[in-house]
């Protein structure tokens, strides 16, 4: 099992455990993945940013699971993550995860990006899903320091695909070049050094 970054086309490629993990710039509603991660809002209702373009391009299919959802266990809490259909998008499902809202890093921020990761990963392992595409969690309105936040994400994803599970690869699909700059960068300096 080998492991090492490819660079192609300024697009990495890292191989954990015969898993990919890579990096593009795009829009994540475009994705064919088996799911796209949703930052969403703990009321699951939609919002801004990446929340708002996924439930206008999956359409109402999506708002009404989410309903759903919510209306049998409440909020989504910080941290954890659901899994509904993707409506009219080409991916197959949507996993919704809650960020953290950045206070400084000293309200148990950087634990909680974390978990969003792994749970929105365990959530696609527990359906058998093979390709997961995540954004930049809580970036955007939620304030959280992209380079921090790409560390934390680039991590967590590369601890899970160590292990055992069906998921087989994640792509890091950020919306803007300065996003998939820190996240490009971030990903050489964590698999530095690795063979």
């Amino acid at each position: 099992m080998r492991e090492g970054v490819n660079i192609m086309t300024d697009s990495p490629v890292y191989t954990i455990n015969q898993a990919r993990l890579s990096i593009i710039q795009g829009d994540i509603t475009r994705q064919t993945t088996d799911a796209i991660v949703n930052a969403a809002n703990s009321g699951l209702m939609g919002g801004g940013g990446v929340d708002g373009a996924i439930h206008r391009a999956g359409g109402p299919a999506i708002l009404e699971e989410c309903k759903r959802i919510v209306a049998r266990q409440g909020r989504l809490p910080t941290g954890q993550a659901v899994i509904t259909t993707a409506g009219d998008m080409k991916a197959g499902n949507v996993i919704h995860t809650v960020g953290p809202i950045w206070h400084g890093g000293r309200q148990g921020e950087p634990e909680l990006l974390a978990s969003a990761y792994r749970e929105s990963l365990k959530v696609a392992a527990a359906n058998n899903l093979i390709s997961v595409s995540f954004p930049s969690i809580s970036t955007g309105a939620y304030g959280y320091p992209v380079e921090a936040a790409a560390r934390i994400a680039l991590k967590t994803v590369i601890d899970f695909l160590g292990r055992a599970t069906s998921v087989s690869e994640v792509v890091f699909v950020l919306f803007d070049s300065p996003t998939h700059d820190v996240y490009t960068a971030a990903l050489q300096e964590i698999t530095k050094g690795k063979k």
